[in-house]
């Protein structure tokens, strides 16, 4: 894998915090990592955005975003209502092709979720994925509510021939309730992929050495960690 696409069930799910982590693990194990965010919103030229934010934990990883527009709305509608231009399929892909030229590993950060619209033609992530033969990975929520969310994402990248390579959860509370704690064993299914890390709320505000030791525990082997969902999920089991 080079490329791979990060997408969500919905807003402030932990996504960035997902990023960082995949590209933490990568860039410790000396792969040149890119992260590419096609369209920022909800902050004004200047501020510190979520590629800042995966280079601060990650550590040494080219971080390049390509539209930023100042209200927190879906980037259609942003760049519409801050008369900006649009973001387009075509010009993430291009940079996809590009960042992957020169790197191991392209970590692509979406939006919201997958259908969200980056363009007045209805373009979405998912357009990016199928432009660019990508697999996406989903990140869902811990709580009630995330196994239709994630069910219907899972659809949608089969509806258009998209590889779903698994889930992470996002942000796992400290006291995680029964819906959380059942959900564990249900995400799977509704992915219709594997559960392949939980993350920890609050995972940003660690410093970088130790934020790297909690993704490595957090994510499964397959982003280079020790994650093990039987050994998690038993954890909760019994409760």
């Amino acid at each position: 894998m080079s490329v791979l696409i990060v997408t969500g069930t919905g807003t402030e799910i932990g996504k960035t915090m997902v990023t960082a982590a995949i590209a933490a693990l990568a860039t410790a194990e000396g792969r040149r990592v890119a992260v590419l965010k096609p369209a920022q919103t909800g902050l004004l030229p200047g501020e510190p955005g979520d590629v800042d934010e995966v280079a601060r934990l990650a550590g040494d990883i080219t971080a390049r975003e390509l539209r930023r527009y100042p209200e927190p709305l879906a980037p259609a509608t942003a760049a519409r209502r801050a008369g900006l231009p649009e973001v387009h399929p075509a010009d993430v892909a291009a940079s996809v092709v590009g960042l992957a030229a020169e790197h191991d590993l392209v970590l692509v950060e979406g939006a919201g979720g997958l259908l969200v619209r980056f363009d007045s033609a209805g373009a979405t992530l998912a357009d990016v994925a199928w432009a660019v033969g990508a697999p996406v990975l989903v990140v869902a929520e811990a709580g009630l509510g995330t196994l239709n969310a994630t069910a219907l994402t899972a659809e949608a990248l089969l509806h258009r021939g998209l590889e779903s390579i698994g889930v992470v959860v996002g942000r796992w509370p400290a006291e995680p309730d029964l819906a959380a704690r059942c959900n564990l064993a249900d995400l799977p299914d509704a992915a219709g992929a594997p559960l392949l890390g939980v993350l920890p709320d609050d995972l940003g505000a660690l410093p970088r050495a130790e934020f790297l030791d909690v993704a490595r525990r957090s994510l499964s082997p397959w982003f280079g960690g020790t994650f093990d969902p039987e050994a998690f999920s038993a954890q909760f089991a019994a409760r």
